[in-house]
């Protein structure tokens, strides 16, 4: 039989697990595999993006897919609802036969696989769906995708959130997605004269003697990744009978289990997911939804959300991928902004010889300091007008005198403007009691869609009967 383990979390003291976990940064300058004892690498997240952020500081998500998959997939989305507390935190999670490695590992395998959109996957061990679904967010539409897992029990499970993702994520209209197909059975089971595939992920340990049958599976020019001989290995086929060997990190995965064979029957045989042909009116959803997705993604080439690294056009918080919206972005940039702009009028006031008022009694600076600043500013811009009029001559001083008044009336209208409307925002805020509501986001695909001349079911049909 063949475990859809996809490894077991070992204990230790914290000083143990860190000089263990070693970044991945510092590997080429080591003689010695940094381990991975399954988790505990990075720190737990609050939620799935701090989780992100978290693995991207550790250097174990250093691509701009992977990064987008990954947000664009909530790893406690695939937790049974009584552990969903448990997901943000970088450890393997078992409950039964269902099984999710840590974070960390799978960051190493998508990193390690190479993918891109069109080509063909078999993930070994697929389990709940998790790593099979991020990677159909990038091989796209015409790309295969496929699972081999021993207990059908579990097959139901990764089905169940596959549909879930489909019908319900703000992540799936953002992607041109390639669903995984699953079968029940071994891998090792497989016949030889099956399929070849461009990557191939086996998520259980792999003895030596089973190194060469896994090599069988992969295309000339593909890459496996598995855990050989307590390493996670990665395999790239350079010829028919030449191969390259890499060694990422030290692991502990449980170990595949060899077939159990009758003495009176012939050995089973697992026969792969079939490579279907997509039919005329499935090609023409996918053409449609990606002409009306490029459309709508043209004009944001610049967009980009907290921990981001994209320039396709799709950055994360005008994608609605990320848990805060534009208006927290804009709020937060403008925040910057003053704040670098009352440094920089601090260092002119103080090498002018400005000095700042005096403090309250008490010390306290309270609401007088942005006072304090702007008359700082106001302080500076005089002096600075004064020096060119001087140079101008007595002739228009009445006249710049004027424009002066004007010009400071003008600010002093515009910031009151400003502290009025974030006086609002606030109040809005502490109306729902949240310090930073972000706007709900807009599906524009859908938005789209539904404005097509199309009769109903057709359009339904183009959202993939998302309800929402």
């Amino acid at each position: 039989m063949f475990t859809s383990s996809s490894g077991v979390f070992q204990t230790g003291s914290p000083q143990q697990q860190k000089a263990e976990h070693t970044g991945p940064r510092d590997r080429d300058q080591q003689s010695a595999f940094p381990q991975v004892n399954m988790g505990g690498a990075v720190s737990a997240g609050e939620d799935n993006d701090d989780l992100i952020d978290n693995l991207k500081e550790a250097y174990y998500i250093r691509s701009d897919l992977v990064e987008r998959a990954f947000r664009a997939i909530d790893r406690a989305d695939y937790y049974l609802d009584e552990y969903r507390d448990n997901a943000y935190k970088d450890l393997a999670w078992r409950h039964g036969k269902i099984h999710l490695s840590a974070p960390c590992i799978y960051s190493e395998v998508m990193e390690a696989l190479d993918l891109h959109p069109g080509l063909s996957f078999l993930n070994l061990g697929s389990g709940t769906g998790y790593l099979s679904t991020m990677v159909g967010l990038i091989l796209g539409p015409f790309g295969v995708n496929h699972g081999i897992e021993l207990h059908a029990d579990v097959i139901d499970y990764a089905y169940q959130k596959l549909d879930c993702f489909i019908k319900t994520s703000d992540s799936f209209d953002k992607f041109e997605f390639c669903e995984p197909s699953f079968v029940a059975g071994n891998c090792l089971e497989i016949p030889p004269e099956s399929r070849q595939y461009d990557r191939v992920y086996c998520g259980a340990g792999v003895q030596k003697e089973h190194e060469d049958y896994m090599k069988t599976l992969l295309k000339v020019g593909g890459i496996l990744v598995m855990p050989l001989e307590e390493k996670l290995t990665k395999i790239t086929r350079t010829g028919p009978n030449s191969w390259e060997t890499k060694k990422i990190i030290s692991v502990s995965f449980a170990p595949l289990m060899l077939p159990k064979h009758s003495t009176n029957r012939k050995p089973k045989i697992v026969p792969l997911p079939k490579y279907e042909v997509r039919t005329l009116q499935e090609l023409a959803r996918i053409c449609i939804r990606h002409t009306l997705r490029v459309t709508t993604d043209g004009g944001d080439s610049q967009s980009r959300g907290r921990g981001s690294s994209f320039s396709v056009g799709r950055g994360l918080a005008v994608a609605g991928l990320h848990k805060y919206g534009p208006r927290f972005k804009r709020r937060r940039v403008h925040r910057r902004h003053c704040n670098a702009l009352v440094l920089a009028t601090r260092q002119v006031v103080a090498s002018s010889g400005i000095g700042p008022a005096p403090l309250d009694g008490n010390d306290s600076q309270g609401g007088r300091a942005e006072d304090e600043e702007e008359a700082g500013e106001r302080e500076v811009r005089r002096q600075m007008r004064g020096s060119r009029r001087a140079g101008r001559g007595a002739g228009g001083v009445v006249e710049e005198e004027e424009t002066v008044e004007e010009e400071d009336e003008e600010e002093e209208e515009e910031q009151q403007q400003q502290q009025q409307q974030q006086q609002q925002e606030e109040e809005e805020e502490k109306e729902t009691g949240e310090l930073l509501r972000p706007q709900p986001t807009v599906n524009v695909l859908r938005e789209r869609i539904l404005g097509l001349p199309l009769p109903e079911p057709l359009k339904m049909y183009l959202l993939y009967y998302r309800e929402k």
